[in-house]
């Protein structure tokens, strides 16, 4: 009986088996491009209700087993998905059809998005593809010499640093230059915002007040807006790995010092009597620049990880970066983490909500000294010969020479001092379809920052001797929150009239609080405040602000080929006294595609565009200029006190700009892209902090002076000269003319600062120094001009004081600009990204202690450069005088002797790149693969003398700082070695 039931069940179970096997069976297909019949690689091809599926290989070819009643769901990005019965078939050809918004290029905009073909301001989008040649930590180098009419300037060279963006020349003397960072709908403020570069879908640029106008007071300097990664419907899940290691090299520039032989003979040449200088000094050569600096190892690692249906978009990601700095003891160390998800919950409601965080770690521990690596003499050695190091400042006799009796080397054995950071931002936006066409959309943001910075000081140490050593501990804490609801209407009606409307309010606020002790008096390898038995200091302070916001915009398109937009925002905020508190900012433009008209007949313009655009934006200054502050950290009569520190201004308002704004848009034979832009932008109401007299007991108080206009020509192109299925070349660049000019200050009265002075009609910019006129070759003296104040007429003269004061050049170029070229063999590409700037003045700083005829003898000297020569005869036409002990009253101090040409053309990237064939990828699980070797920051042509000509200090947007350079930490050259893979 068992033996039947056995059988029974034997017999069943092979024909269930039976029957499944014959309802299923392989399907082959095709998926093609239904216009040209091109191949899709990559096509998804599933089951649908089932997780079955596959993707077309790079011919677009598939084979999948189904059942005789399954439904294949085919998609690709772009294009429309198709569902397939297969009823039967063995064979399939699928044709897939673009969709109608993927032929219409759309681009990011405030406050959302719009087909580029109905822009009317000047904004120019870059997509991630573009960004990640150059090897950084940080977004905004990755615009450098890409966009028209931005300036990209390096701060400095160490690991992590920013730089500094200017857009369409500097406007204002108090307040930042430094644009608007807007990431994902959120405005973050005029910093960089710490992203990952892996993470960045595309960066927009908004130039003109109509591109910026809604984002009020702080639309002043233009707008960054970054867009970061989301998946693609359609596409299979994908995780990304990149992986980068590179080196970098110190790049001196242009600048060197002497070394023992060099210096020995300029000494020599002074006449030089002292009883220490002989022959036995050319033994002892030590080579400080090369013991400071050091190659430094770049580590770059990603993942990121992506789905998208039509019910959700993810993206997770995660990131390290390691640098070390090309000076010893700089390095970052950072940590990047990401979680992008929109969610759709029901058909009317989509979430969307975001996490991101930074961790940085700079170590500055044992760090060297530039400065001193260059000043310091090659007679002096660090070391002794048991390989101890020197303490310069107990040396005796005549061992150590340099003036300043350091060695950095000493005190970096104990001393040392890194920091810590931690930027949180998470957001919870979502999207409600209130009507078919109008949509509730609230983005709500807060983030979190904390930085804390350490500093010991051994007791041991030259700098510890004092106060037996120390520790200094500071603290930032900062909060911002940030919120937008919005409401957006959009209607196409009769086919023709499309309208979009939107109306928001916004408000943010932010505050922050920082605290810095130090305790003196310290155990050795102390780490605590409380090991210190002497507290020193106890400081600290606090700010807020806040601002809300009320906007309105709309724009207008009749069939594609005339289109308006206009819009209003009021802003107020806390750094205004009430009656002074709001103001309105506001755009209009219009645009017209004259290809699409009927009478436009031409076979080699496809594309033609005219634009136009006018608005009002502003700028605002930090703290309560509004308010008169005082000071109460001291007493009087054992009492606490406060005593007069600024004075209040109570009509203080925002600086506002009034910029038009007048374009063109072509394409040329369907190969050349043309943009051409002229801006006229008038900045007034200029913030200034004016010093008051001491009379008063304050130090001085914010004012609204004057004016300032730019005025200048943008021009892009970009071409592809051969576009073949194997073969190709693109090339492109762009240029921006900008003239700058002070248009009113009260009482035409001079703002001089320094080496600058700010003039009625005068560039915002202009150095004001004594000129200098070179040697006399009778005796070789300096020689400086005079300037008769009622005649005009010129003389010279020997005696620096006695020279004239005088505007000598400016610190703005007279344009600048970048190129690219790309060049593709089948699976190889070749690509390289230039940077330019010509005609700005720039102050060489370093040259007043290393280029001083004398006068500075204990310290190192620069090398003369080619075609600079010393006087040393009468009748010799020299650059530099004769040296002389002491050197000459007044030579090298600040004049134009020091001024120097600051053009320079920069190779900023080159890279070569292989894509692995999809077909072998395919065949051990991989959808693609790239390996690349690049190098950044190559080689600068320039006959700037100094380190680096594009290192300016702007960070408070003042022209005091920008056009001056010292020794500075020049940015590193850098190679590169990157793969790329995709599951």
């Amino acid at each position: 009986m068992k033996n039947r039931i056995k059988t029974i069940l034997f017999v069943f179970l092979m024909g269930f088996i039976h029957t499944v096997w014959a309802q299923e069976k392989q399907v082959s297909g095709t998926v093609t491009d239904a216009d040209d019949g091109a191949p899709l690689p990559g096509a998804s091809i599933s089951v649908l209700g089932t997780s079955r599926g596959v993707s077309s290989d790079f011919d677009g070819n598939f084979t999948i087993n189904v059942g005789e009643d399954d439904v294949l769901l085919v998609s690709y990005m772009g294009y429309v998905s198709q569902e397939i019965p297969v009823a039967g078939k063995s064979t399939i050809a699928i044709q897939l059809t673009m969709e109608q918004n993927a032929l219409e290029e759309v681009v990011v905009v405030a406050y959302g998005t719009q087909k580029k073909e109905t822009v009317t301001s000047s904004v120019v989008e870059v997509k991630s593809e573009k960004l990640t040649d150059v090897t950084v930590p940080e977004v905004a180098t990755m615009l450098q010499g890409k966009v028209t009419g931005v300036q990209v300037l390096p701060s400095n060279g160490q690991p992590g640093s920013s730089p500094n963006i200017i857009i369409r020349g500097r406007s204002s003397i108090n307040s930042t230059n430094s644009p608007l960072w807007v990431v994902d709908g959120v405005i973050v403020g005029n910093s960089d915002p710490k992203l990952n570069p892996k993470d960045v879908a595309s960066m927009s640029v908004l130039k003109d007040a109509s591109a910026t106008a809604l984002y009020g007071n702080r639309g002043a300097n233009g707008v960054i807006i970054v867009t970061t990664k989301r998946g693609t419907i359609g596409q299979k899940p994908q995780l990304t790995v990149s992986l980068k290691t590179a080196i970098n090299r110190f790049n001196p520039g242009n600048f060197e010092v002497m070394d023992s032989r060099q210096l020995y003979d300029f000494q020599e040449s002074l006449g030089n009597t002292n009883p220490w200088f002989d022959e036995s000094l050319l033994e002892r050569d030590f080579n400080w620049l090369d013991a400071t600096t050091q190659d430094g190892l770049v580590t770059d690692a990603s993942a990121s990880f992506t789905s998208a249906t039509e019910t959700h978009n993810l993206l997770v990601s995660g990131g390290y970066y390691s640098e070390e700095g090309t000076v010893i003891g700089s390095k970052l160390d950072r940590y990047t983490y990401r979680t992008n998800l929109d969610y759709k919950i029901t058909d009317k409601l989509t979430i969307k909500p975001k996490l991101y965080f930074v961790f940085d770690r700079r170590d500055n521990a044992r760090g060297g000294s530039l400065y001193q690596a260059y000043t310091n003499l090659p007679w002096d050695i660090p070391f002794n010969e048991d390989g101890s190091v020197v303490n310069a400042n107990q040396a005796l006799g005549d061992t150590w020479l340099g003036r300043d009796k350091s060695n950095f080397f000493y005190d970096r054995q104990w001393n040392y001092s890194d920091s810590r950071s931690f930027d949180l931002f998470a957001s919870f936006d979502f999207e409600y379809q209130l009507l078919k066409n109008l949509t509730f959309i609230s983005t709500n943001n807060f983030r979190w920052g904390n930085f804390e910075r350490y500093s010991y000081t051994d007791p041991r140490s030259n700098g510890g001797r004092a106060n037996n050593g120390s520790i200094e501990d500071y603290t930032y804490r900062g909060l911002s929150r940030f919120t937008n609801q919005m409401l957006k209407y959009s209607n196409i009606f009769n086919n023709d009239h499309t309208v979009n409307v939107l109306a928001a309010y916004e408000y943010n606020d932010s505050s922050t609080r920082n605290v810095t002790a130090r305790s003196e008096n310290v155990v050795v390898n102390g780490k605590v405040q409380s090991v210190g038995l002497k507290p020193a200091v106890a400081d600290g302070d606090a700010s807020e602000f806040a601002q809300q916001s009320f906007l309105v915009a709309a724009d207008y398109d009749y069939k594609g080929k005339y289109f308006a937009k206009t819009s209003l925002r009021v802003d107020g905020a806390s750094a205004f006294a009430p009656d002074y508190r709001y103001g309105e900012f506001y755009s209009f433009a219009a645009g017209w595609n004259i290809h699409k008209e009927d009478f436009f007949d031409s076979k080699s313009i496809n594309v033609l565009k005219l634009r136009a655009s006018h608005g009002a934006v502003g700028n605002q200054p930090g703290g309560f200029g509004f308010l008169s502050t005082y000071d109460v950290r001291f007493q009087y009569a054992g009492l606490i006190a406060a005593k007069p520190n600024r004075l209040g201004t109570e009509d203080l308002t925002w600086e506002k700009g009034i910029e038009s704004n007048f374009g063109l848009d072509a394409t040329l034979f369907n190969a050349i892209d043309l943009t051409v832009d002229y801006y006229d932008k008038e900045n007034s109401g200029l913030l200034f902090f004016r010093r008051l007299s001491d009379q008063t007991g304050f130090s001085g108080r914010y004012q609204n002076i004057g004016s300032v206009t730019n005025k200048g020509i943008e021009v892009a192109v970009s071409a592809d000269i051969v576009n073949t299925d194997d073969f190709g070349i693109n090339i492109g660049g762009n240029i921006s003319f900008n003239r700058n000019n002070v248009e009113e200050l009260p009482d035409a009265t001079d703002i001089i600062s320094g080496s600058f002075i700010i003039r009625e009609g005068e560039e915002f910019g202009s150095f004001y120094m004594r000129k200098w006129l070179g040697v006399n070759p009778a005796d070789g003296a300096p020689v400086y001009e005079v300037i008769d104040e009622e005649t005009g007429e010129s003389s010279t003269t020997a005696d620096y004081n006695s020279a004239t004061l005088q505007i000598a050049g400016s610190a703005n170029p007279d344009f600048t600009g970048g190129f690219n070229t790309s060049f593709w063999y089948k699976n190889f590409t070749l690509s390289s990204n230039w940077s330019f700037s010509y005609g700005a003045e720039l102050y060489n700083a370093s040259r007043n202690l290393f280029d001083s005829d004398g006068y500075y003898l204990q310290y190192n000297q620069m090398v003369l450069p080619d075609g600079w020569s010393r006087w040393e005869r009468p009748g010799d036409v020299a650059t530099h005088p004769k040296p002389q002990p002491g050197g000459y009253a007044g030579s090298n101090q600040t004049s134009t002797r020091y001024l120097e040409d600051g053009s320079y053309l920069r190779l900023n990237n080159v890279r070569l790149s292989y894509d692995f064939p999809a077909i072998l990828m395919e065949n051990i699980g991989i959808s693609s693969a790239n390996i690349y070797l690049s190098g950044d920051n190559l080689v600068t042509f320039t006959k700037f003398t100094g380190v680096d000509p594009t290192i300016n200090d702007v960070d408070n947007g003042g022209a005091t700082t920008l056009g001056y350079t010292s020794i500075g930490y020049p940015v590193p050259r850098r190679f590169a070695l990157g793969l790329n893979i995709t599951f």
